[in-house]
């Protein structure tokens, strides 16, 4: 077996060699998105801006922060503010005919006004075709929960309309760096779904790969090299607080919550060849899964928590395969093409997205575990690390755009995507959060 392989089937190693290649200079900001394909089937949405009742101007335009959220779903598209015919700021104000003229299939419109030092915010949602109030709320929030005022209304909106619960008010973690040689450095970075509010969590002069969220969105577990060799680290996002879990010699790679959170899959070499392991976090007990001599990695539950699925090349080339949280036989899943691997199931488990290799390059794509029917969602040439948003509808990967690290994004029916590059560095190994409440 080649090293080349070994390099490409754990995927902590090929982050980390993508990393060691950088020559960026500065540490990432927040990160903004770039659509680079649009849905032909997304849905016409007029979003009004909010009127506001004080002086000055607010620090954020939450109705553009809804208007973004919703075109970058892939489910929507939003019309330009100079396309609005009118600027209502309620649903009385509305004249449903104006609008059926310019096509919009749904409205927004709201009023922002100043409460003893915090705003109260009202909304309202249309069904033009049906000449319908849809939905309208009152919040309040203060200024610097401005944004994230925003994204929860555009939760509310995409709810109604899809029956989907939205995602907007999520988070996503990522690994940036900056420097090469000597003057590398390494950071973990949170920032909401949409890459804005980018804060720090961890620095270091080593590697960081492979973080994932906790099922209640708290801790991220991830992989430090910062002992000297790879090391599996669980972190609360918020306080810092972090406690190591296995510093074994070899790989430690690749952590994967279960749901519930009381159990940690992983990838360890400590008894020879890469293989998968369960840890117990509260006695750190571990069960031995797999025992065979091809490698072994990459693990992720099925949303029941009954399964693992993972990454093997016991078949001579690197495949999807998966076996009972208990151990036993694993059973091969994937047999489209020569290379499959970081596999990610739905919300629902109805569907598997992962990594696949053809002859342009290696590309997102989904499995229907019911028909195992394969689709190839993006067209880039160098993706990895995909990650599936909490509503199943998009998912975040790593990709390269020119020589920089970039994170990329594509709808699950592969119709929609975008990036989200940093302008002032690399960016890889992005995860999703859950729902946060």
């Amino acid at each position: 077996m080649s090293q080349g392989w070994k390099t490409l089937a754990s995927g902590w190693l090929l982050a980390l060699t993508a990393m060691l290649c950088l020559t960026t200079t500065a540490q990432a900001q927040n990160l903004t998105i770039e659509i680079t394909r649009g849905s032909d089937q997304a849905t016409p949405i007029a979003v009004v801006p909010f009127e506001f009742g004080g002086q000055g101007g607010l620090p954020q335009d939450v109705a553009q922060i809804v208007s973004d959220d919703l075109e970058h779903s892939g489910q929507f598209s939003p019309l330009s503010r100079s396309s609005l015919v009118s600027l209502p700021s309620s649903s009385e104000d509305v004249f449903y005919d104006d609008w059926k003229r310019v096509d919009a299939r749904y409205l927004v419109v709201g009023k922002i006004e100043p409460q003893g030092g915090q705003y109260r915010i009202q909304y309202e949602l249309m069904d033009v075709l049906g000449g319908k109030r849809m939905l309208g709320e009152t919040l309040t929030s203060s200024s610097g929960d401005l944004r994230a005022s925003a994204h929860y209304i555009s939760d509310q909106i995409f709810e109604a309309i899809t029956g989907i619960r939205g995602a907007f008010s999520t988070r996503i973690v990522y690994v940036s760096a900056s420097g090469a040689g000597e003057n590398a450095r390494y950071a973990l970075y949170v920032a909401d779904a949409d890459g804005y509010n980018a804060q720090q969590v961890l620095s270091s002069d080593d590697p960081i790969l492979s973080p994932a969220w906790s099922p209640d969105g708290q801790k991220v577990a991830y992989v430090s090299f910062e002992s000297g060799n790879s090391a599996i680290y669980v972190q609360n996002a918020s306080t810092g607080e972090r406690v190591r879990l296995t510093s074994f010699p070899g790989i430690n790679g690749a952590p994967a919550w279960s749901p519930d959170g009381r159990k940690l899959a992983m990838s360890l070499s400590k008894d020879g060849q890469p293989e998968i392991y369960v840890m117990n976090l509260a006695t750190r007990q571990l069960t031995r899964l797999t025992n065979n001599s091809a490698i072994e990695t990459e693990p992720d539950w099925t949303p029941d928590g009954r399964t693992l699925i993972f990454t093997s090349d016991r078949s001579g080339a690197p495949q999807l395969y998966r076996m009972s949280a208990n151990g036993g036989q694993a059973e091969r899943v994937t047999f489209t093409g020569s290379y499959n691997s970081d596999g990610r199931f739905s919300p629902d488990g109805k569907t598997l997205f992962m990594v696949t290799r053809d002859d342009s390059g290696y590309h997102v794509a989904k499995q229907d575990m019911d028909t195992n029917r394969v689709t190839v969602l993006t067209d880039s040439q160098w993706d990895e690390s995909p990650s599936v948003a909490p509503n199943g509808t998009m998912i975040i990967f790593a990709t390269q755009q020119g020589a920089q690290g970039v994170l990329g994004a594509v709808s699950s029916d592969g119709r929609a995507s975008f990036r989200l590059p940093s302008t002032q560095g690399d960016v890889r190994e992005p995860a999703w959060s859950p729902f946060l409440n």
